[in-house]
C-alpha cells in the first residue's frame, strides 16, 4: 500500500526506461494527465509543496517539487538518499532527477512495505520501535562539518550550531514573541550534542514496514543536528495525530510514546514550529505559560503528557491539524 507522501507500493523495480527517457526529455506537466510526456503516470496528489504521481504500473513516483525552496529540496533529497543508500539503508533509488524553467522533479523507485499505522497501542509500540530502529541506524556524527539544511556542507553555507539550526527554521515573526528567550534559553544545551546526520520529517507514513525490513521515505527536509530533532519529530507527530483523531490525553500510551526519550525543551521548540507553520494568528494560541512549564520538563514521560494537554487545547481552539 502506498503512503501519500511516500513510496510504497508494489515492488521495488526501476521504472520503464521510456517513461524515465520522456520526463527527461520534455519535463513535467503543472495540470492533469492528459500531457503525452506523463502517459505512464497516473492522477496527480496535489500538496502545497510538492505534486506526486505514481506510474500505472506502480514502479516508480515522479514528484514535482513546487512551494518552498523547491530546487533546494531536490538537491537535499538526492544527496540524502545517495548517502543514506552507500549506508546500508532501505530508501527509495532516485531513478532520474532534474530541473527546468518551470519544473524541479525527481522520479523514484518505489520501496515495498506499508506506512506505520498508530490506530492500537500496539500499532503505536511498533512505530516507536521503528523510529528507534531508524534513528540508531542514520544518526551518524557529521564529522567537523557544522549543523545546516543538507547531508552535504558548502564553503558558502552559513556557520551556526545545534541551537541556531532549530530556532532558523522559525519565521521572522518569532523573535518577537514574548516567550521567545526563554525558548533560546532552554534549547542552548542542545549545543553540548554530537550534531548528526538527520531525516527531519519523521512520522508514521514515511516509516514503511513489509514485514521484514524497514524502508524509510521522503527525505526533502534532511538536514545535520542534534538527534533530537528527529525525536522530538517523531513524537510530535504522533501525539499530534492521536489527539487530532479524538484520542484523550490520558488514554495515550505515553510510557511506550516516551521510550523515545526528548526533552520537554525540545518538544516545546517543535510545538512552536508547528504552530508558526499553521495559519498567521495560530502562534498567538499557545499560552506563554504552557510553553514554559514544556520547555522546563526534563522527564521524558512527563514532558509527553504536557504537550499532549496543550495540543488539545489548540485543537479545541480551532488549530488546523
Amino acid at each position: 500500500m502506498a503512503s501519500n507522501s511516500g513510496h510504497g507500493k508494489g515492488p521495488n523495480q526501476p521504472a520503464r526506461q521510456g517513461s524515465r527517457e520522456r520526463i527527461l526529455a520534455g519535463g513535467v506537466s503543472r495540470g492533469g494527465t492528459s500531457d503525452p510526456q506523463l502517459a505512464d503516470y497516473g492522477t496527480a496528489t496535489v500538496k502545497p509543496n510538492s505534486i506526486t504521481r505514481w506510474a500505472l504500473d506502480g514502479s516508480s513516483l515522479l514528484k514535482v517539487y513546487r512551494g518552498i525552496a523547491p530546487h533546494e529540496r531536490r538537491r537535499r533529497e538526492a544527496d540524502a538518499l545517495k548517502i543514506a543508500a552507500e549506508w546500508g539503508l532501505s530508501v527509495p533509488p532516485v531513478l532520474a532527477t532534474g530541473e527546468s524553467e518551470s519544473h524541479v522533479w525527481t522520479v523514484f523507485g518505489a520501496v515495498p512495505g506499508r506506512p506505520c499505522s498508530i490506530r492500537t497501542t500496539s500499532g503505536v509500540l511498533d512505530y516507536v520501535r521503528h523510529v528507534i530502529t531508524a534513528t540508531h541506524q542514520l544518526h551518524r556524527e557529521v564529522g567537523g562539518v557544522p549543523p545546516g539544511s543538507g547531508w552535504r556542507w558548502f564553503q558558502s553555507d552559513a556557520l551556526g550550531n545545534n541551537r541556531g539550526f532549530l530556532l532558523d527554521q522559525f519565521s521572522a515573526r518569532c523573535p518577537q514573541l514574548v516567550w521567545w528567550p526563554d525558548l533560546e534559553a532552554a534549547l542552548k544545551p542542545c549545543n553540548e550534542l554530537p550534531t548528526v546526520y538527520l531525516h527531519c520529517d519523521l512520522k508514521p507514513e514515511h516509516l514503511l514496514f513489509d514485514g521484514d525490513q524497514l524502508h524509510i521515505v521522503d527525505w526533502e527536509a534532511s538536514g545535520r543536528g542534534p538527534a533530537v530533532s528527529d525525536h522530538a519529530d517523531a513524537v510530535f507527530h504522533l501525539i499530534r495525530d492521536l489527539i487530532y483523531t479524538s484520542v484523550a490525553p490520558r488514554r495515550l500510551p505515553i510510557g511506550v510514546i516516551s521510550q523515545v526519550r526528548v526533552s520537554g525543551a525540545v518538544l516545546a521548540w517543535r510545538l512552536a514550529l508547528w504552530l508558526d507553520r499553521r495559519r498567521s494568528g495560530d502562534i498567538q494560541l499557545v499560552p506563554a505559560h504552557d510553553l514554559y512549564q514544556l520547555a522546563a520538563e526534563d522527564d521524558p514521560a512527563a514532558a509527553c503528557g504536557q504537550l499532549a494537554r496543550t495540543i488539545s487545547h489548540l485543537r479545541a481552539a480551532g488549530v488546523p491539524r
